[in-house]
């Protein structure tokens, strides 16, 4: 008679912990090795330069009063 640690079972379910520790390791080291930063090219919406351009026409299209 084998002891617990020499079942089948013990084996398996050791083995799917290994796994899942391996995959975690793995996507932790890809996601902190990954270049892609989206933070550092976020638009923060229109600069100054449209701004000047678009709120010049907009000037001819509000309503005055008379």
């Amino acid at each position: 008679m084998g002891t617990i640690a020499d079942s089948y079972v013990s084996r398996v379910l050791f083995a799917a912990r290994l796994d899942a520790v391996a995959r975690r390791w793995r996507w932790l080291r890809t996601n902190l090795s990954d270049p892609y930063r989206p933070e550092l090219h976020y638009m923060r919406g229109p600069g100054p330069k449209w701004r000047e351009k678009h709120t010049a026409g907009a000037r001819f299209l509000e309503p005055t009063l008379f």
